[in-house]
């Protein structure tokens, strides 16, 4: 009898359904994270289109336009607590969704497992310093700092 006959009737069984199989070792267990993730980017990219169209709205229609955007009208901007949060969330959304999308791209073509683990953590460290950096600037923006010579300062500040 030749292999291929001897293992033609284990070829030719049932197989067993996948509710009696077991899954695999690293299987079990595994939680949403990619459905999350999925979730995640359809809601930041909804919630940005109203952040950036909003931002886009009062700095380029409103007052003189794109000539009236400079140093003043940002430091009036941020004296204002809901301008800074409005900027920092639409700051943090953006970061998170693009890091989120730079995530997927690197799992889908990183092969490698070491690879996947430096490109994430280079991307990680990237982000948490730009979220960082973004908020320290936000909420310590001062446009007319002490100790400064008046030539310095911008016309909205008084010497």
């Amino acid at each position: 009898m030749t292999t291929v006959e001897r293992s033609l009737p284990r070829l030719l069984q049932t197989p067993p359904s996948p509710s009696s199989k077991r899954a695999p070792r690293g299987r079990r267990g595994r939680s949403n994270g990619e459905l999350y993730g999925w979730i995640f980017m359809r809601a930041s990219g909804a919630l940005l289109v109203v952040l950036i169209f909003g931002h886009l709205f009062i700095n380029l229609m409103t007052g003189d336009g794109i000539h009236g955007v400079d140093f003043a009208f940002v430091g009036g901007k941020w004296a204002d607590p809901f301008w800074q949060w409005w900027d920092l969330v639409m700051l943090w959304l953006a970061i998170a969704h693009g890091t989120n999308g730079m995530r997927t791209v690197i799992n889908d073509y990183t092969s490698r497992a070491g690879t996947r683990l430096a490109f994430k953590g280079a991307l990680y460290l990237l982000a948490f310093i730009i979220v960082a950096l973004g908020t320290l600037v936000i909420f310590t923006f001062d446009p007319c700092p002490p100790g400064v010579a008046a030539d310095l300062l911008p016309a909205i500040c008084t010497a």
